[in-house]
């Protein structure tokens, strides 16, 4: 059976997840950190793409990013993740695959989603019991976001600017949001989305991506399809 095509449209964002091969780890050390962020921060520009979260944890990865251009995010993936495996390999004398084939992805529908999947990717090392606050770990954007730490790759994206008319009232509002939890089931929506390569928005976004796309970007729901209705304009409700 064919692979699905990824769905990906210029200047949306786009959450995708790579892991290591059967979960295994695919950073060992302080050095394999730094040096993905390096090689991370080379291509997003080599490729146009604009980082606005990450976070690197033991046996994945999680970015949300831009671009001008549709492909520009499996470019850098490409790039990256062949660097990459390079480097382990010849680090550590391994041979053969460190990532579990393909990364998966997710168009972001701005408006409510986007700051939430920040969150949700700031939040990976929270929930998984590694630190007892985003601030604590090392390889993610929070410190960037939330607190105006120096970190060459962010790129924040405009509904983040919008947060504060300046760099110290914007930090402050990103805290802010840390205090509370995701949104009851956002964390649920933002996984079947990135695993299922479909769009995270709600349904009028996901109507129109398909109507620009040619096809499906949500799970399909038992019995008749409903037909989707598609505002004549055909712009996206991204803002």
């Amino acid at each position: 059976m064919p692979r699905r095509a990824r769905i990906a449209l210029p200047n949306v964002p786009v959450h995708l997840i790579q892991r290591g091969n059967n979960h295994q780890p695919c950073f060992f050390a302080d050095e394999d950190y730094r040096r993905y962020l390096d090689w991370l921060a080379e291509y997003a520009n080599k490729t146009g793409c604009r980082i606005h979260a990450y976070v690197l944890m033991t046996n994945h990865v999680h970015l949300l990013l831009s671009s001008g251009r549709a492909d520009a995010g499996g470019a850098l993936m490409k790039l990256l993740g062949q660097r990459y495996v390079q480097y382990v390999n010849r680090a550590y004398r391994r041979s053969g695959t460190l990532w579990e084939g393909r990364f998966r992805s997710c168009l972001v529908q701005e408006e409510s989603y986007l700051l939430g999947c920040q969150r949700y990717i700031e939040l990976n090392p929270l929930r998984a019991n590694m630190v007892a606050h985003p601030a604590d770990y090392r390889w993610s954007s929070y410190r960037a976001n939330a607190q105006g730490e120096a970190d060459y790759l962010v790129q924040p994206h405009p509904l983040y600017a919008a947060l504060g008319s300046d760099a110290a009232t914007r930090h402050a509002a990103y805290r802010e949001l840390f205090r509370y939890e995701l949104e009851p089931g956002m964390a649920d929506e933002i996984r079947r989305a990135t695993n299922g390569n479909f769009a995270l928005g709600s349904e009028r976004f996901a109507a129109q991506v398909a109507e620009m796309i040619g096809r499906r970007v949500v799970p399909s729901q038992p019995g008749r399809p409903r037909k989707s209705v598609v505002p004549e304009s055909g712009e996206l409700p991204l803002g």
